[in-house]
């Protein structure tokens, strides 16, 4: 996910936060609105030098191959600095123009900008924050860790099966450094080192983040740009989840149980006092999980399970048709119904939980307040592709890589989708902004190649699910070094075997999506 939520109300404080760097010293990676307004101007001063080109389109909007063609450029510089100016205004509710093309703010068409991905945004937001105040899902978290204290293996398990589950459903993954200060003592107490808190934080919400099946803030911002349902891909992308999420859990607990006979063998060895907690740091008492908090959970499962029956196209699911005619129970739910879902959702748990009127106002306008920096980041990306638009330079983009594609097995395609996107992750730190970004791209490309532009969204968030995984621009990795005290350079050592194994079965599984 983009951003966090407010720290959970849980029963063992979050951590506070390492300080952050003086002003002035050291070097700090802009942060995601910084870099999309450097690729904004960028784009637009490079619009001048692209030639305008547009393919011809088939009745469903696709670029047609092999019919590009160059068009002239009668802009003026007056419209052009008129692009730049409106970037992000566009971004969010540009409207493109039914005869020209163009988007625009005033014109008549179809809805070009990025609103309806922008209020989903918020709307999750708003849910989930109300769900944290709540204290339902970390003191489940808390409670779950407690009764697995005496079984150390299947602690670890169950901590990171939930944070994957909650990944790729919600893109949770900045929640995990509010769980530090239940980890760290409970790994050690187990006879394990700080890493295997580490690895099951990082690793855990990780890999279900990479394998997103549903994750508004991955798949759901990347499906969109592709133009293609939250749904599509959505067999591939468990099947991963299921795989990966085993393998890793199955490294996490290998390392575990290699510290547990031999602390010699540990990665980060031990801070004085860690072998300590090992006789004393099981014995807190459990977590309280009252009954408000358990039909909260219940409340959540049955949201998130909706939303995914909402979305899935059952009749290419279960037919293997792509155009299968719909059945009449499926609800082919978009952006503007599943916002309405979460707000509905949010309100719903606030009353349940009993907050009043005030605390759930309050606490929906926070949660929309804690998630405007992924949403604003949605639309200036969004924006940068409009000034692509309205130069016509987008088609002279594809065209100028159309060459490769054409030609290239499917499976090789998706390989390269996948490979190209790493240094995107790196340089683009957002995932709903490097999707927005891309996407847009990608998704014609996908059919010149004759693959599903699904896949080309499983490839993006592989590549970006991976890269976040380690890359030091991360605050989900980097928070949750320092809060373990484990240094960074060990937990690149920690994890590069298992980079290694995700890359090789990642690229696997793309192949085999390609060739089905």
């Amino acid at each position: 996910m983009s951003t966090a939520p407010p720290a959970p109300a849980g029963p063992a404080p979050a951590p506070a936060p390492p300080p952050e760097e003086p002003a002035g010293k050291g070097f700090g990676f802009p942060s995601a609105l910084t870099v999309l307004a450097v690729v904004t101007v960028a784009v637009w001063l490079l619009a001048f030098l692209v030639p305008a080109g547009r393919y011809d389109r088939n009745d469903s909007g696709a670029p047609v191959s092999g019919t590009y063609h160059e068009v002239p450029d009668t802009r003026s510089f007056t419209d052009r600095l008129n692009d730049l100016f409106l970037a992000p205004v566009n971004g969010l509710y540009g409207i493109r123009d039914e005869k020209t093309g163009e988007v625009g703010p005033a014109f008549s068409g179809e809805l070009y900008g990025s609103a309806g991905v922008f209020l989903f945004v918020l709307a999750i937001g708003a849910f989930i924050t109300v769900v944290f105040a709540t204290g339902a899902l970390d003191r489940g978290i808390a409670r779950l860790a407690h009764r697995l204290r005496d079984r150390g293996t299947l602690l670890i398990a169950a901590v990171m099966l939930v944070f994957s589950v909650l990944g790729t459903v919600e893109g949770f993954a900045e929640e995990t450094l509010g769980f530090y200060g239940l980890l760290v003592p409970m790994m050690l107490a187990l006879g394990y080192d700080r890493m295997v808190a580490v690895g099951s934080a990082i690793l855990g919400a990780g890999i279900g983040v990479l394998c997103s099946t549903v994750n508004p803030f991955a798949t759901g911002v990347a499906s969109a740009a592709a133009d293609i349902s939250l749904g599509d891909g959505i067999a591939l992308r468990f099947v991963m989840w299921v795989v990966l999420t085993a393998v890793t859990i199955l490294y996490v607990v290998r390392y575990a149980k290699r510290v547990e006979k031999d602390p010699a063998r540990s990665v980060c060895g031990f801070l004085p006092g860690d072998r300590e907690q090992k006789a004393t740091g099981a014995e807190e008492t459990a977590p309280e999980l009252t009954r408000l908090h358990k039909l909260v959970l219940v409340l959540v499962t049955l949201v998130f399970g909706f939303m995914i029956f909402s979305v899935v196209p059952w009749a290419g699911a279960l037919t293997g048709e792509a155009e299968a005619t719909p059945y009449a129970w499926e609800l082919g739910w978009s952006f503007p119904e599943l916002s309405a879902l979460f707000l509905c959702a949010a309100v719903l748990v606030g009353l349940v939980a009993r907050m009043g009127e005030a605390k759930i106002s309050a606490t929906i306008i926070q949660g929309a307040a804690d998630f405007i920096s992924p949403a604003l980041v949605i639309m200036l990306a969004r924006g940068v592709t409009v000034i692509m638009n309205n130069s016509r330079i987008t088609d002279t983009v594809l065209h100028s890589i159309e060459d490769v594609v054409t030609g290239t097995s499917s499976a090789l395609f998706a390989v390269i989708v996948f490979l190209v996107n790493l240094p995107l992750a790196f340089l683009i730190p957002s995932t709903s902004g490097h999707a927005t970004l891309v996407m847009p791209i990608l998704a014609p490309l996908a059919d010149f190649a004759g693959v599903s532009r699904a896949l080309a969204v499983t490839a993006w968030q592989s590549a970006s699910g991976w890269m976040n995984l380690w890359v030091p621009t991360s605050a989900v990795t980097i928070g949750g070094v320092a809060l373990a005290k484990v240094g960074y350079d060990k937990y690149l050592r920690f994890v590069w075997p298992l980079l290694a194994i995700l890359l090789v079965l990642i690229c696997g599984f793309l192949a085999l999506g390609a060739a089905m």
